[in-house]
């Protein structure tokens, strides 16, 4: 399975990231990326992420309410 992340503006639009992924191979390599990037993404646009596991949708997050912390 590999897994990819979608970055979304505020209004849910696709975005680019302004730190590209890599090529994941294990959901937990994917979320332990985005746990080292996310301020990056932030600041760079993108307000929302998706997380797919091959095409499957597995879930989605806000990475301004990991700042709201």
């Amino acid at each position: 399975m590999v897994w990819a992340w979608r970055f979304e503006k505020a209004d849910g639009t696709e975005t680019s990231p302004v730190v590209e992924p890599e090529e994941f191979t294990t959901q937990g390599d994917a979320e332990d990326w985005i746990g080292e990037v996310w301020k990056d993404l932030l600041d760079g646009g993108a307000e929302r992420v998706t997380l797919f596991g091959d095409d499957t949708e597995i879930y989605r997050m806000s990475l301004r309410a990991a700042a709201d912390n």
